[in-house]
């Protein structure tokens, strides 16, 4: 009983960080490029775009990506 309990804590905790994954559109405020980060940006040099759109795969702001109107003229 206590080895299938370890065994599902510890899945559950490698399966957790997966979970909770969040990529961002931001936008350098000085150059205007834009670029997928995994974490929200805190500096002022960058901006969240998008519409502030949290992604959960790196995919998934890509193709994000493609649709932001500040991004397509880079």
């Amino acid at each position: 009983m206590k080895k299938i309990l370890l065994a599902s804590v510890l899945m559950a905790g490698i399966a957790t960080p997966t979970l909770a994954a969040e990529f961002y559109i931001v936008q350098d405020t000085a150059t205007k490029k834009c670029t997928i980060v995994d974490k929200k940006p805190t500096v002022t040099t960058q901006t969240v775009v998008g519409d502030g759109k949290v992604f959960t795969t790196r995919e998934e702001a890509t193709t994000g990506m493609k649709a932001v109107k500040v991004c397509q003229s880079m």
